[in-house]
Formats: C-alpha cells, sequence, structure tokens
C-alpha cells in the first residue's frame, strides 16, 4: 500500500474516499480514529489516504483532478447575496 495523499481535515478524508470507492477503487484512511484527539485543528500529518500499489496512479489522478475542479456554469446564486440573505 501507498500513502498517496494527505487530507486537511477528516471531512475532505472521508470525501475523498467515497469518490474512490465511486470510481472502484479501495482506499483506507489511516488516523480517522486519531483526528478527534486534535478537533478541529489541522491535522498536521496525521490524516493519510492509502491505496495498493496497483491503483496508486490512477488515485492520485482522481484526486488531482478533483483539487483543480472549477464549479459548473450556473452554480452561483441567482441572487446578490451581499445584501444578507437567509438560505434557510
Amino acid at each position: 500500500m501507498q500513502r498517496i495523499y494527505e487530507p486537511q481535515d477528516l471531512m475532505e478524508g472521508e470525501l475523498l474516499l467515497s469518490m474512490l470507492a465511486s470510481e472502484g477503487i479501495d482506499a483506507y484512511l489511516t488516523g480517522r480514529h486519531l483526528a478527534g484527539a486534535v478537533g478541529e485543528l489541522p491535522a498536521c500529518g496525521l490524516l493519510g489516504l492509502m491505496v495498493e500499489d496497483a491503483q496508486a496512479h490512477s488515485a492520485q489522478q482522481l484526486i488531482a483532478a478533483y483539487n483543480t475542479a472549477l464549479p459548473l456554469p450556473g452554480d452561483e446564486p441567482d441572487r446578490d447575496c451581499t445584501q444578507g440573505t437567509l438560505l434557510c
């Protein structure tokens, strides 16, 4: 197994695990059970995504595409949100 990525927090790690699983790549998130000890502080290398050697290149490409993705056109709010719009 190879450590291919260090997520910023547990939420990003879980999101990437789901993304990789949807593409058929088995991954494991190390440090998941220790993340509660640091709370909302940066994990500082505590978390890591691990994948099998044969799937490492594909997983790295998917994560790179995720990190460089831009919002789709049309996802912008319809109104000017500078006026303090309540969303819920």
